[in-house]
């Protein structure tokens, strides 16, 4: 369990692998959370620590919320308004392909390079 134990501090998971032994699994690309499988191999559990070991560089989450606003990163400050391309799916498809394709955004590998103290959302409004 040591080599899993490297960035990012796993104090509780070693604790709990004392009591219930766990497999690592690693984290699937574009996912968020590193997982175990306990030896049941029935259930787990997952730790995303987008901080610590940012995954932004294989991130496919798009988080729209129930305005209509979508958000290609879970820090981002801003979102894109979707409500205008909201009369086809077609225009709707073509905008959020575009705007997939341009994201630049990066916060958690970029944070400790910026120090621009801009606002950012809250995780509880985009659904993180």
């Amino acid at each position: 369990m040591s080599a899993f134990v490297d960035r990012f501090d796993y104090g509780l998971v070693l604790r709990l692998a004392e009591r219930w032994p766990l497999s690592p699994l690693g984290r699937n690309g574009g996912g968020t959370a590193r997982r175990w499988r306990y030896h049941d191999d029935v259930s787990g559990l997952g730790v995303a620590a987008s901080i610590s070991e940012p995954f932004c560089g294989d991130c496919n989450r798009l988080r729209i919320t129930a305005d209509g606003q979508a958000f290609t990163c879970l820090f981002a400050s801003q979102g894109t308004d979707l409500n205008p391309a909201m009369g086809s799916d077609q225009e709707l498809e073509q905008v959020i392909r575009a705007l997939w394709q341009r994201r630049s955004d990066r916060y958690s590998e970029e944070r400790h390079c910026k120090a621009d103290p801009v606002p950012r959302a809250e995780m509880a409004y985009l659904g993180g």
